[in-house]
């Protein structure tokens, strides 16, 4: 059989498979290409919108409307917004509260601070650190109500404290505010947000290169010295996400109002909360609406002194 009657089969071309974006034409690719942060964006915008600006604004409309005993009456009046700005147990409730959030937040801050520049700073071995780290954590993995209740059989009249001073006749009588006053509400907050200021603090001054330090003890500063000229500039980042933490926490807080003072303070989450149980639901909206804006108006200014996004 000669080669000429042999059929050659012609060879296999092997073709590329289509990506998805090779059928799109190049009016829709210019087109995706242009918008693809947008696209990218959309999911985490969705959820932005449906579970903070959504509910906000339902807050605020709500807050226009009118009430009687039994129902809600949708309306646009303002005497909800009158009659709060012109209370004066609104004053009194809104001073007492940004005297708990600045008491505080000064009390945390200076607690925080120490704690996190020893563990940073005097424990060199990572393990140690780690393990003293945890052990901040440790009181809060139980709830507040029960580290709130906790206080009560201690500082209470015939507590462990007045107890144990009157035993050693350093007192004559039980000392009445240490429970049920402003400085239990105090000590209880301290106690509960305290951890959310080591935390931005440790982690801020353990990217603090360790060189600077040095040669600024080098250099002849002193501990004080080093403290307030190289550590504290380094972490601003982490003591202003603390102080936003603290002073949202504390300003929104009833329960520790509450238990904590016996009922004989009143903050403005104590004023929401008995609004709400009364069905006074716009005058609660309200009271929310003036709040939030509070919050963010003291947000705004300690973000005037601390660029938060460029210290991080």
């Amino acid at each position: 059989m000669s080669l000429s009657r042999l059929k050659v089969a012609p060879p296999e071309i092997k073709r590329k498979p289509l990506l998805p974006l090779q059928f799109i034409g190049a009016d829709s690719m210019r087109f995706f290409s242009q918008y693809i942060s947008y696209f990218q964006a959309a999911p985490l915008a969705l959820i932005i919108l449906l579970f903070l600006l959504f509910p906000v604004l339902t807050i605020l409309v709500v807050s226009f409307w009118d009430y009687d005993s039994y129902r809600l009456i949708p309306d646009f009046i303002t005497e909800n917004y009158e009659f709060l700005l012109t209370s004066p147990v609104t004053y009194s409730a809104y001073l007492k509260t940004l005297f708990y959030a600045i008491a505080t937040l000064v009390i945390t801050l200076l607690i925080g601070f120490t704690v996190a520049y020893y563990i940073a700073f005097y424990i060199r071995n990572s393990f140690v650190q780690s393990l003293l780290f945890i052990a901040c954590t440790v009181p809060f993995l139980t709830s507040n109500i029960i580290r709130m209740i906790s206080w009560i059989p201690l500082l209470g009249r015939n507590g462990l404290v007045n107890s144990a001073l009157l035993e050693t006749h350093i007192i004559d009588e039980p000392i009445e505010w240490l429970l049920y006053s402003d400085f239990s509400v105090i000590l209880a907050f301290v106690h509960l947000y305290t951890l959310f200021v080591v935390v931005p603090v440790f982690n801020s001054m353990m990217r603090i290169d360790r060189n600077l330090v040095e040669a600024a003890i080098d250099s002849g500063a002193s501990a004080m010295q080093t403290i307030t000229h190289v550590i504290l500039p380094l972490c601003k980042s982490g003591l202003a996400i603390g102080s936003i933490f603290v002073m949202t926490l504390v300003m929104g807080d009833f329960i520790t109002v509450t238990m904590m003072s016996g009922g004989l303070s009143a903050s403005v989450g104590v004023l929401i909360r008995n609004e709400i149980s009364l069905l006074q639901y716009p005058a609660a909206a309200a009271n929310a609406i003036v709040l939030l804006g509070t919050v963010l108006i003291m947000l705004s200014v300690m973000f005037r002194f601390i660029n938060i996004k460029k210290e991080l």
